[in-house]
């Protein structure tokens, strides 16, 4: 089981909060260069008239601005990978799964399910509504962002999975000796730590929603699957081909992908078009690749 991979290690409660600590300070290290160049940019007073609907435009270069923003992930990871192995004594292998070895096969099938679903669902919205987006295609800064995207918004990404769908999720699952408060406390606090993007500032906090919805799938895919490789594919496939395919004014990733979105931002109903139908789907897909079966147990069960 997953979740009992932590009662092997130092799991006291103490030093997961320790733990998420390290981790958040280490990324807060990692934004020190994005918050240097912004101060070149517009100086100290300027800065502070900044809030984040326009920080990420205000280095006018989009590659430069989308590299800064994942730099602090990348030294979040490292942070990571500290606490795990100096506080808690734990593998990476068994923060990660309960399987002998990480299975990129799964990571790679959730990764096209999902990327699948964005490339059909812009080319049917951009067909339908040409009108609302613009062909920036510039070869050398798409590639640029290419190379950008690929190295490090799978460590974003995964740092993501690896705190919420694996660390706390195996730390909340000894602490109350059971699945369920895990799943829906790991949920929401997914949720919530999306709650100043800019999407959420466009549209309103009802968009949290979709979030904390996001975070409820990724998690029960986790438990039902006992590992998060498939929430590692999703969550990479997600925000890679976002980035790479179409951004708009009022998105987290400000990009040069190949289309700007220009018209008005119809988010909810996409959101709910993806909750309601999207994830049941890829439940469904995921369970019967994989036989999965005893949800209620692995859902809300007792962890020992």
């Amino acid at each position: 089981m997953f979740i009992k991979n932590a009662l092997n290690i130092k799991n006291s409660i103490l030093r997961y909060a320790l733990g998420i600590f390290v981790i958040f300070i280490f990324t807060q290290i990692g934004a020190i260069p994005f918050i240097v160049a912004i101060f070149n940019k517009v100086g100290v007073e300027g800065a502070a008239k900044l809030d984040p609907s326009n920080m990420m435009t205000i280095l006018e270069n989009s590659n430069l601005t989308f590299f800064y923003t994942l730099l602090s992930f990348f030294v979040g990871f490292i942070g990571f990978l500290f606490v795990i192995k100096f506080l808690h004594n734990q593998s990476f292998l068994s923060v990660t799964t309960s399987r002998k070895s990480i299975d990129y096969k799964r990571i790679l099938t959730s990764f096209s399910a999902i990327s699948t679903f964005i490339i059909l669902s812009t080319t049917i919205s951009f067909f339908t509504s040409p009108e609302e987006y613009i062909l920036q295609f510039n070869l050398n800064d798409f590639l640029i962002l290419v190379l950008i995207a690929i190295i490090f918004i799978p460590i974003q990404t995964s740092l993501e999975e690896y705190v919420f769908r694996g660390y706390l999720m195996q730390g909340l699952g000894v602490l109350f000796n059971n699945k369920f408060l895990p799943l829906i406390l790991t949920s929401l606090s997914f949720g919530f730590l999306h709650f100043y993007n800019p999407e959420i500032m466009k549209l309103g906090s009802v968009l949290l929603v979709h979030y904390v919805a996001t975070g409820l799938f990724l998690g029960i895919i986790t438990l039902m699957d006992e590992g998060i490789e498939l929430a590692l594919g999703f969550h990479a496939g997600n925000n890679l081909l976002i980035a790479l395919i179409v951004t708009a004014d009022w998105t987290v990733f400000q990009t040069t992908s190949i289309f700007k979105y220009i018209g008005e931002p119809d988010l909810i109903n996409q959101s709910f078009f993806t909750m309601i139908v999207v994830y049941p789907i890829l439940l469904l897909y995921f369970s019967r690749k994989y036989k999965w079966g005893s949800w209620k147990n692995k859902l809300t069960g007792k962890v020992n």
